[in-house]
């Protein structure tokens, strides 16, 4: 038995991971974590254990605490903000017998700045980038980027905080937050050509499997439509820039197809929000890391299903003991 811990499993990512590995009919014990203790993470895990929140001064220590409690084997980031604390304390956790399931920790810190990213890209002169700019000059965005283009945050994920530019108005009201806040980048392809590609990389320039899913957003920025799709044309793509940054585990690459070919969003160096619906399809990336780290199995490419998926609100029904009113 694999004591398995899921940090965030109150979020759309975090019961996915869990959901994911209830069906991989492995031998696990599932500790679920979350800040709030009425969510749903209960109802998906073996043992759940309210955490504090990942900036408070005790949250480490309790970490650790919880780790050497339930003689956890994997710990798996369900929120973002978990992945970079433990970025931190690798070392406390690997004394305390665990394992934590992160992506190659400069890819992590690069991923961290989308400005920082794109000057990588850009200077390994990779075609799949989309030319970004700090400018705080209205016509030179205008005039390189036309209208509208769009002013994105250097930090954060999913499509939280972008700014569509349609007039110098719209741009004065943010210009301020060019540079240390924003970075304008033009807008790229479609809605309807937006696609995230799941990766599992060996960390030496490689990848031993990969799904590709053709997907529409939902308000938050998470998956909310998603179709499979022949992953043919982005290997190329994905290969480059697992040359260039080495990911391992893994690892989401989004991209949007135009005229100029493939261009990459942004690489998610950790499991992403659609990983119940590629489970559902039969790409497991959670059993995966458990046969991958722990069993220390070689990967093969699993066998996809074909087909499309459509999330829904749902309820999910706790009751009390033997209390009937």
């Amino acid at each position: 038995m694999m004591n398995i811990l899921v940090s965030g499993a109150s979020g759309i990512v975090g019961y996915g991971i869990l959901r994911s590995l209830k069906k991989s009919g492995k031998r696990l014990r599932l500790i679920g974590t979350s800040m709030y203790d009425d969510s749903v993470a209960q109802g998906f895990c073996d043992i759940f254990e309210q955490a504090p929140p990942t900036d408070d001064v005790a949250y480490i220590e309790w970490l650790l605490h919880t780790i050497k409690k339930h003689q956890v084997d994997l710990i798996v980031p369900g929120i973002e903000i978990d992945m970079y604390k433990w970025v931190e304390h690798v070392p406390e956790i690997e004394r305390n017998g665990s394992i934590a399931l992160l992506n190659n920790l400069e890819l992590i810190q690069l991923c961290k700045d989308k400005w920082a990213f794109y000057e990588n890209l850009n200077e390994a002169g990779m075609s799949c980038a989309i030319e970004s700019s700090l400018s705080m000059d209205f016509n030179t965005l205008k005039n390189n980027f036309g209208l509208p283009f769009l002013l994105k945050p250097r930090r954060g994920f999913a499509s939280k905080g972008i700014v569509k530019v349609d007039s110098e108005d719209t741009f004065l009201a943010h210009q301020k937050d060019i540079g240390p806040i924003l970075m304008a980048q033009p807008i790229v392809g479609n809605d309807d050509e937006e696609f995230t590609t799941s990766a599992f990389c060996d960390g030496r320039g490689g990848f031993y499997a990969s799904m590709t899913l053709k997907r529409k957003l939902s308000k938050d920025g998470f998956t909310e439509k998603a179709e499979v799709v022949i992953a043919d044309e982005f290997i190329e793509t994905i290969s480059d820039l697992c040359k260039r940054f080495h990911p391992i585990g893994p690892t989401n690459f989004q991209f949007r197809k135009c005229m100029d070919g493939i261009k990459l969003l942004e690489i998610n160096p950790r499991v992403s929000s659609s990983t119940s619906i590629r489970t559902a399809f039969g790409y497991n990336e959670s059993a995966m890391a458990v046969d991958y780290f722990l069993e220390h199995q070689m990967l093969v490419q699993p066998k996809i299903k074909r087909g499309r998926a459509v999330r829904y609100t749902d309820d999910y029904i706790f009751y009390e003991d033997s209390i009937h009113l």
